[in-house]
């Protein structure tokens, strides 16, 4: 038997009497449903502040590329108010490459806002689902307390 397939008969097993168990604890299942649900509130909320940290970022970069753009476009009128044609037309062609730039972190800016709307809107669902009344919190430690004891129990008959 590869080990592989052990390990797949081993968790499968385990899930089985995972359900056996929360079958016959609902109150288990709900806790483990809220703890669930804790843990992806604590995902959202972290990627929620990296996408913030990422959209300063890009914003602070488009403010530094604005400010070069409109150097290189006075650079641009003093070469051709002197004449410098070819010059000219260098700082002007370095100019649009900028400007590029610039249309692609607003881009990039814009990914940013629809994934933050996202996530925004997946913690509104998950808060809006927490909202019926809970047990009380000396019950809900009780239960994981008993959650936690019939879990032991469960490991120790699989060693």
């Amino acid at each position: 038997m590869s080990s592989s397939s052990w390990l797949d008969q081993l968790e499968a097993r385990l899930d089985q009497q995972l359900e056996a168990f929360l079958a016959a604890n609902p109150s288990q299942e709900t806790l483990l449903e809220e703890q669930g649900a804790r843990d992806r509130q604590a995902r959202l909320v972290g990627q929620r502040r990296q996408l913030q940290r990422q959209a300063e970022q890009e914003r602070q970069a488009l403010l530094q590329l604005a400010d070069e753009i409109r150097r290189w476009q006075e650079r641009v009128v003093k070469a051709q108010a002197a004449g410098a044609t070819a010059l000219a037309e260098r700082a002007k062609a370095h100019q649009q490459g900028l400007m590029e730039q610039g249309r692609q972190r607003w881009q990039q800016l814009g990914e940013l806002g629809v994934s933050f709307a996202a996530v925004e809107r997946d913690l509104r669902e998950l808060d809006s689902r927490s909202r019926p009344p809970r047990a009380s919190s000396l019950e809900q430690d009780w239960a994981a307390f008993e959650a936690n004891q019939a879990l032991e129990e469960l490991r120790r008959q699989q060693r």
